[in-house]
């Protein structure tokens, strides 16, 4: 039988909130009245293994108690094997209380130990949210953040690049990358001249400039010129070009610039569109700013419905044409009776009263102005993977706020088509009914209601709650915690294809302070980190792995906020199929439990708290292509062509888990087919076919970057090859 407390809620509307200086500026949300019921648990599926490699270690004590990261990056990078291995982190802190805000860099070598901690700047200035990308050959760090470096009043962002010769760190170049304020022109030929680009993220990918690499630092803007004077914050991108001695030898980077005009006339327009987007690029030269956005009238109030999920994309290392492919991030739900013999929707509009429709009025979409704070990461199969927080919403504008849960969508270059992968919870595979998660609706017979409570007020449904966020109050900071709180952060795959997933929950914490349940008064006191992984780029999530202070000894006395893994997981070996990785990660030890620093602070204790190291080893879950037992344990079929790069031509080997149709076909950059090698069926096993550089009329093709995709037994898996004639 399942417990359930119910509770309800009166309508309330989330005021904008004024904030200093770099702080961004919330969202104007609307919450909705709805239940609180069953606090989701884990329930029918095992978490992953894990040890701890390196124990919770405190680099420093920090007063500077608010998203110690980048927004929109992961500021934890591994350092390559051919350098070293460890990782490379930067933060933002303050040594004492009410001191400077500086920007920091670590050094943690590959057994764990911190080699070094410092300010990257000797300068006593207001420093703050610092970006990292790390050359991948030989280890060298490169920094961006924001300060004012000069007399106007705006910041500018600041970049640094780290010789780090023989594991010595600190060897700093500095440049400016952006000097503000910066002149925009909007394609409608709006010139606005006021223009602050900070908050930056780097990304490296390929040069055109053969033996370099690009590395790109996008910046967004905190100035808007839209009719509400409300925050649409258009991106400004730095590239150059270099390569490793170019850093060594202290050479300064040409930095050249684009925009996406897009976004630059969303900036200026009549209505309010607010993106959400981080960058990433690919091997083949194309550059990617990918998240959501919303959009209403000029009233900044009036919902305008149009796809949201986003990826801008520019081919030619950056310098060619922006275009934008979109889609909805909506999954419908139905609208459930109110009582067992009542059929009317239990679901109600706070504008008309009357009930919500079947037909796409009440859904699952991402929670904008709860999920900013997403970073964009590539699998091996070269799509792009934005991970945010989903909630139940109605066509009129407003959200649940008991009901937020984590997924990502995933976008296919190739096909230019989005999916949405819940992370948790996630539908009952049996489940043919519902579109996803359904929270009234995730136990068999489906298309029914698990459980109504009968309460003094008459019947209430019993829903599936989740509060994916690491802190319980949605009052602090003036009704704008989920806002300023939000920081689900997903890894970049490894050659193995292996991701993690990473965010915070305080459901029972909140269950405990706001709705007076004792079952949970332990956890009154206790942000959680929760940590899903995949085995294969994103196709299967895991149950999460969860670590706090009362069931995790490890945690003891420690309240973790603002989380940042590693971009990527370091590979160590399979075991009877289970892959084992490890992966870094860095946090922050609140002391008093919530931000002093920001506007409306939480709590009067400028006490801070310390920036933490830890480390895990995680052994993965087989991929759902195993579940059926007549099915050979193969992990991947389709492997890596050999050689690669490749001239004139190339070997391709896949495993068939059993007899049966497969296609194995090569496609370019553009998607469009170019050579079927393979169409038919098959016996199981080890297959192997070549392809000489040539398209199904016997044409030899250009050289460049193509893709080879097998579809077999319900399964499509895609890699990338390079033809260098």
């Amino acid at each position: 039988m399942k417990k359930t407390v119910v509770i309800i809620f009166t309508l309330c509307l989330l005021m904008s909130l004024a904030v200093a200086d770099d702080l961004e500026v919330p969202t104007i949300l609307k919450p909705i009245a709805t239940q609180h019921g069953v606090n989701i648990t884990p329930q029918h599926r095992d978490a992953p293994p894990y040890t701890f490699t390196k124990l919770p270690t405190p680099i420093i004590t920090s007063y500077y108690d608010y998203m110690i990261g980048s927004y929109n990056g992961l500021p934890m990078k591994v350092i390559p094997q051919s350098a070293g291995g460890g990782y490379f982190m930067t933060y933002h802190g303050s040594r004492t209380a009410g001191g400077t805000r500086r920007v920091f860099y670590t050094y943690i070598d590959a057994q764990g130990n911190i080699l070094d901690n410092a300010e990257i700047t000797g300068v006593q200035n207001h420093e703050g949210y610092s970006t990292l990308e790390v050359e991948p050959t030989q280890g060298k760090p490169m920094y961006a953040w924001h300060a004012n470096k000069d007399s106007d009043p705006e910041l500018e962002v600041e970049f640094a690049s780290d010789a780090f010769l023989d594991g010595l760190t600190g060897l700093f170049n500095f440049d400016i990358v952006i000097d503000n304020p910066i002149t925009i022109t909007a394609p409608n030929g709006t010139v606005t001249i006021d223009n602050e680009f900070i908050w930056p993220n780097a990304q490296i990918g390929p040069s055109p400039i053969t033996g370099k690499q690009r590395i790109y630092i996008v910046a967004r803007n905190s100035v808007t010129h839209n009719t509400a004077n409300v925050p649409s914050e258009n991106p400004y991108i730095a590239y150059a070009d270099f390569d490793s001695d170019d850093i060594v030898n202290a050479i300064p980077f040409i930095w050249q610039y684009t925009s996406i005009p897009e976004m630059n006339q969303w900036n200026v327009d009549a209505e309010w569109r607010r993106p959400f987007h981080a960058i990433t690029a690919d091997n083949a030269g194309n550059l990617y700013y990918a998240g959501f956005h919303f959009a209403t009238e000029s009233d900044a109030s009036t919902n305008i419905d149009e796809p949201d999920m986003d990826v801008f994309i520019c081919p030619n290392y950056g310098e060619g044409t922006w275009r934008r492919v979109s889609a909805y991030s909506k999954l419908n739900m139905w609208n459930p009776d109110s009582s067992p013999t009542d059929t009317t929707g239990y679901f109600k509009s706070p504008v008309s009263g009357l009930p919500y429709g079947d037909n796409g009025e009440l859904y699952f979409g991402i929670a904008a102005g709860n999920s900013g704070h997403v970073n964009a990461t590539l699998d091996d199969l070269n799509r792009i993977h934005v991970f945010g927080i989903w909630s139940l919403q109605n066509f009129e504008g407003y959200y649940y706020p008991e009901m937020e849960f984590v997924k990502e969508f995933v976008f296919d270059p190739v096909t230019e088509e989005f999916s949405i992968n819940e992370v948790y919870p996630q539908k009952n595979p049996l489940d043919d009914y519902n579109t996803g998660f359904c929270p009234w609706d995730y136990q068999a017979p489906f298309g029914e209601v698990d459980e109504y409570v009968l309460t003094t007020s008459g019947y209430a449904i019993s829903v599936a709650t989740g509060w994916p966020f690491p802190h319980w109050d949605d009052t602090a900071h003036g009704d704008a915690m989920e806002f300023h709180y939000n920081n689900c952060k997903i890894t970049t795959a490894n050659d193995e294809g292996m991701m993690a997933a990473v965010w915070q929950e305080s459901r029972r914490a909140r269950d405990a302070n706001k709705y007076g349940d004792i079952d949970f008064i332990a956890y009154a006191n206790t942000p959680e980190i929760w940590i899903s992984v995949s085995p294969d780029n994103g196709e299967t999530w895991s149950e999460p792995i969860i670590l706090n202070n009362i069931e995790t000894p490890e945690f003891a006395g420690i309240k973790p906020m603002w989380v940042y893994p590693a971009d990527k997981i370091h590979y160590i070996d399979t075991v009877d199929g289970h892959k084992i990785g490890k992966l870094g990660f860095m946090f922050y030890d609140d002391y008093t439990w919530g931000s002093n620093v920001i506007e409306n602070p939480y709590h009067p204790n400028p006490d801070g708290g310390k920036v933490m190291f830890m480390e895990m080893q995680i052994t993965f879950p087989l991929s759902d292509a195993n579940d059926d037992p007549t099915v050979p344990n193969v992990t991947y079929m389709l492997h890596q062509n050999y050689p690669n790069p490749f001239n004139p031509e190339t070997t391709i080997s896949f495993d068939m888990p059993k007899a049966g149709f497969a296609n194995l076909s090569v496609y370019n950059v553009k998607g469009q087919l170019v050579k079927t090698l393979v169409n038919g069926n098959l016996d199981w096993g080890r297959q192997s076919v070549v392809w000489n550089g040539t398209d199904n009329y016997g044409n030899s093709v250009t050289s460049g970057l193509y893709f080879y995709r097998l579809t077999t037994n319900g399964k499509t898996e895609t890699k990338k090859m390079m033809l260098v004639k």
